[in-house]
């Protein structure tokens, strides 16, 4: 584990940043490409403070990462053992998915595909930990405000949100592009 989970791992600090996400606060963390832009992702006042911080259009969409199939399970309909099995043996990836959603879950998260939810368990080391710890899943989205380029350091995000996000420093990893999504049921690939 890197210096970001050392930091991380202070009772008192991780206490904190649960606060901070229970009131709807907003997290960057690296990621495969760039930072990432994150919040709880069945907190409504949450997703809201995302669009509107990012101002970025709402039927887009949003990807949720994991650290387990198992973290990502109650935010989807039930999946069969074979397809549990499948993903268990693709994840970590920089691939997401497009799976059947449950009921509950925003629309603001859902998007244009209304019935299923974009997710992912991340190739990077860091966002996993990070979920890990807070036993919760994340929004993962870019971390830019909508037309400009993703931030790829700290001091870029700190740059374009200042204090308005929690910053868990780190490395982003080496990818130059964002993850394919691709419909789990029809193979079709979104991006």
């Amino acid at each position: 584990q890197g210096t970001m989970m050392k930091r991380l791992l202070s009772a008192n600090h991780l206490r904190r940043l649960h606060h901070h996400l229970a009131r709807g606060g907003i997290v960057a963390y690296p990621t495969e490409s760039c930072y990432g832009l994150g919040c709880l992702p069945t907190h409504p006042i949450a997703l809201r403070h995302l669009v509107r911080l990012k101002k970025r259009p709402q039927h887009k969409g949003m990807i949720v990462i994991g650290d387990s199939v198992s973290r990502l399970q109650p935010l989807l309909r039930p999946l069969s053992s074979a397809t549990r099995h499948q993903l268990q043996q693709i994840w970590p990836a920089r691939i997401t998915f497009l799976l059947p959603a449950q009921q509950h879950i925003p629309a603001l998260l859902r998007g244009k595909q209304r019935q299923k939810l974009a997710v992912r368990v991340p190739a990077h080391q860091t966002a996993r930990d990070l979920c890990a710890l807070l036993k919760q899943p994340l929004v993962s989205t870019s971390c830019n405000r909508a037309g400009r380029r993703p931030c790829r350091h700290e001091r870029e995000v700190r740059r374009q949100f200042g204090r308005q996000v929690w910053i868990v420093g780190g490395q982003i990893g080496k990818a130059k592009s964002p993850s394919q999504i691709v419909d789990w049921a029809s193979g079709k690939r979104w991006r």
